[in-house]
């Protein structure tokens, strides 16, 4: 093949090595889950890689790039979430069923996200953990600035009774843990 594709090559893999640690910080983020970050952000630089050319024609590649991590993370959300649920169906149909209590120890800040729907949880980690601005944040999702400012705003809130102070959501900005 040409130049042009060798050059596409080398743009994406410079794209690679500047935005994979970053998307993958994101996907931890939104998923609470370390081992899976890497994973969706392989997979999403992948997909972007099969669409280079339209990715870097776009104006805010990077922002495209957010957006299919946040997307593969809710897909990875939701298929946990029936996943435990058709668990909870098969152990609720046992006869030997007890129930034990479940009262968590210590609340930390990850916990806590996870506890958010998945839209306000990516905008508080966008927001505040990738100190995103509200319109990079809206870009990156595909929703309004305004829906960004409201969808933080209750998220905060709801972190703040969850957590019982603002200053732990400060622990977002300390990065991958």
């Amino acid at each position: 093949m040409g130049t042009s594709t060798e050059d596409a090559a080398t743009e994406f893999h410079e794209f690679f090595e500047r935005h994979y640690a970053e998307l993958a910080r994101l996907a931890h983020l939104l998923t609470g889950e370390a081992d899976a970050a890497d994973d969706l952000a392989a997979d999403a630089l992948l997909a972007l890689w099969h669409r280079w050319d339209r990715v870097r024609a776009a104006q805010h590649p990077t922002a495209y790039a957010r957006g299919v991590v946040a997307n593969l993370a809710r897909s990875r959300i939701r298929s946990a979430v029936r996943e435990r649920r058709r668990v909870a169906l098969f152990w609720s149909q046992r006869a030997e069923y007890t129930e034990g209590p479940d009262v968590p120890a210590v609340v930390d800040v990850q916990g806590a996200l996870r506890r958010l729907p998945f839209r306000k949880r990516a905008c508080v980690v966008l927001r505040h953990a990738f100190d995103l601005s509200e319109r990079e944040t809206a870009l990156t999702l595909g929703i309004s600035v305004g829906t960004v400012k409201s969808q933080t705003s209750k998220a905060m809130a709801q972190l703040e009774q969850l957590l019982g102070t603002r200053a732990a959501a400060s622990e977002l900005v300390g990065g991958r843990k």
